[in-house]
């Protein structure tokens, strides 16, 4: 009787949600097809394909009709989802030519060896020209480019492959680079032998294998039409695995009862439903647009967070979507919630999928109803650090400091200091106050060495003290801020009082004279920067301490000797993902004798 209440509960639940899903699709439609219809503007726009090949390397055999397969089962996976979460049969559009895919064949202007992963914009650059020729402008249009830089041994079903494998792109046009392959075939996605052996995923089935590179040409495809990552819900965990999480690689399992496949989230149908492949429309996709965030309130309820606010927006805003982003992991395990504001662009969400004892960040996008979602500078403009504590509940204290001094930051990025030092001195918190005064005080410098401090000091933030040498791997050396707003230091949710920016590749030196005996502080990376570097610091060239790999969110603490040291260093590097990004921070460095 038990399980049948649970079972009961469970349904009830479900059908609750999927209601709620309903709703929400179904005011968004409104939204846009009220706007729409006034003085449309109609096209059918489809996306576009290249096979490219290196110079003197064959195509993959029976490449048009396999393709054409795949981007149909792609298609048909794209509209049953738009259609389960009732926005109708909306899809991306294919360019046929009689019963097969339009695809154009293009080689390369050099052999196999010239080309690897990181080849991409060579590869899309020398395609540029065919497609121009029949009237494709690259910037303006999606492009799916599979490159032919794949190996299938058929005979000892061995795979491996050098291709790019990412993608961009906006509601205006984006590129997906994917790879093609014999095997690859949605035939086999329900194959479940032979076991081949795949250079990346080891031994697998030719099912499985089909999945992840299918899938992947699907998840890849989502970016070019301007998704982000995230992951699914736990409440959303019951429909599979979202194709913009991992869903890349569990696309299809279904069809072999190896799991619930893959599925889209609402918020990314949601994306999905302004864009021109899927609209049919192109209304003010060019336009300008604007967007005002106010009356915004964060507000902890149980394990949940909550937020409300009132958008202004030019063109309107039919939907909000908000990412919940743990520290680590970059995007990929962020989830998500949504909502529809009203008439007056009010708003409310809540998102309990928080993960203990980390920090995160939020980040608010607006979709606009034509297609925008503001550009990635205005998307990143509405983001809130936030903090979980061990058993789950939300802390919001650094989200509130940043709140109590939005009018501070707001006047600093207008560069107004008159009115930022009048908010600095109306502050009653003394550690308001204090944090304040050190933004204030950008551009100052320290004016002696640690080898020349009074001796009587025993301790000391290292910031208070001028570097020998200093550079960073972009903008200028900063001290006690961050170059641009909301120049706060901050990382995993906390807000530190002193600091040094160290954006990779970045060193500072100090001249320490053997004077002092610690080091002792902590190194991270803003929450909201995606880079990752390594940490280290170094007396008289030699390692005294190194970090791990250090992502955006993380903070590592360190406590290190400095007996008989005279020249101190810090310093910061990227890692193999390059050095975007990588705001570096070194965090209350403090020197002790």
């Amino acid at each position: 009787m038990k399980h049948v209440t649970l079972l009961l509960l469970s349904m009830s639940f479900l059908h609750a949600q999927v209601a709620g899903e309903l709703e929400k699709a179904k005011a968004a439609v409104e939204i846009l097809d009220r706007w729409h219809a006034a003085d449309p503007v109609k096209a059918e726009r489809s996306l576009h394909f290249v096979l490219w090949t290196p110079k003197g390397r064959p195509a993959p055999e029976m490449y048009e009709e396999r393709l054409t397969r795949i981007m149909t089962h792609i298609q048909d996976f794209y509209e049953r989802e738009m259609q389960r979460l009732g926005f109708g049969p909306r899809s991306i559009k294919l360019p046929m030519e009689g019963a097969k895919l339009k695809i154009n064949l293009i080689e390369g202007k050099k052999p196999e060896t010239a080309y690897g992963m990181s080849s991409g914009s060579e590869i899309r650059k020398e395609c540029l020209t065919v497609l121009r020729a029949q009237g494709i402008n690259a910037d303006e249009e999606t492009l799916v480019l599979f490159c032919n830089l794949a190996h299938w041994d058929a005979e000892k079903l061995i795979f491996t492959h050098q291709s790019p494998y990412y993608a961009g792109g906006t509601a205006r046009g984006g590129t997906a680079w994917q790879l093609d392959s014999p095997e690859l075939d949605t035939l086999n996605l329900t194959r479940k032998e032979p076991l081949i052996r795949d250079g990346q995923y080891g031994r697998i089935s030719l099912g499985k294998h089909n999945s992840i590179f299918i899938g992947g040409i699907a998840h890849e495809l989502g970016h070019a039409l301007g998704l982000p990552h995230c992951r699914e819900r736990p409440d959303e965990a019951t429909r599979g695995t979202a194709l913009m999480g991992s869903g890349n690689r569990s696309y299809g399992d279904e069809l072999r009862n190896e799991g619930k496949g893959s599925f889209l989230t609402l918020a990314h149908a949601l994306r999905l439903a302004s864009h021109p492949q899927f609209s049919g429309s192109i209304k003010g996709l060019k336009s300008p647009v604007t967007a005002e965030l106010t009356e915004l309130k964060l507000t902890a309820r149980g394990k949940a967070i909550e937020v409300s606010g009132t958008l202004s927006a030019t063109p309107p805003v039919y939907a909000v979507v908000a990412y919940f982003d743990p520290e680590g992991g970059s995007d990929y395990n962020a989830t998500t919630a949504t909502a529809i504001p009203d008439r007056e662009g009010r708003f409310t969400l809540s998102c309990d999928a928080l993960v203990p004892g980390k920090a995160g960040e939020l980040r608010l996008i607006p979709l606009h109803v034509n297609g925008s979602t503001g550009g990635w500078l205005s998307q990143t403009r509405f983001k809130y650090p936030y903090q979980v504590k061990p058993d789950g509940t939300p802390d919001l204290r650094t989200y509130e400091t940043y709140a109590s001094l939005a009018t501070f930051i707001e006047a600093l990025r207008r560069n107004d200091r008159e009115t930022a030092v009048s908010e600095s001195r109306q502050l009653k918190d003394p550690y308001l106050r204090e944090l304040t005064a050190k933004v204030l005080g950008r551009g100052r410098q320290a004016t002696v060495s640690p080898s020349a401090a009074d001796p009587s000091v025993e301790q000391s933030p290292l910031t208070a003290f001028l570097p020998s040498s200093a550079k960073v791997g972009w903008r200028e050396p900063a001290y006690d801020h961050l170059p641009e707003a909301p120049f706060l230091l901050e990382s995993a949710g906390r807000l530190f009082t002193t600091g040094i920016y160290a954006h990779a590749p970045a060193a500072h030196r100090y001249d320490l004279g053997g004077l002092w005996k610690t080091l002792t502080g902590s190194a991270g990376l803003p929450t909201s920067k995606s880079g990752s570097v390594v940490f280290e610091i170094r007396g008289d060239g030699k390692s005294l301490w190194k970090s791990k790999r250090v992502q955006g969110g993380e903070i590592v603490n360190f406590s290190v000797k400095l007996d008989g040291v005279t020249t101190l260093e810090l310093a910061v590097e990227p890692t193999a993902d390059g050095p975007g990004s990588d705001w570096g921070l070194w965090l209350e460095p403090s020197l002790a004798r």
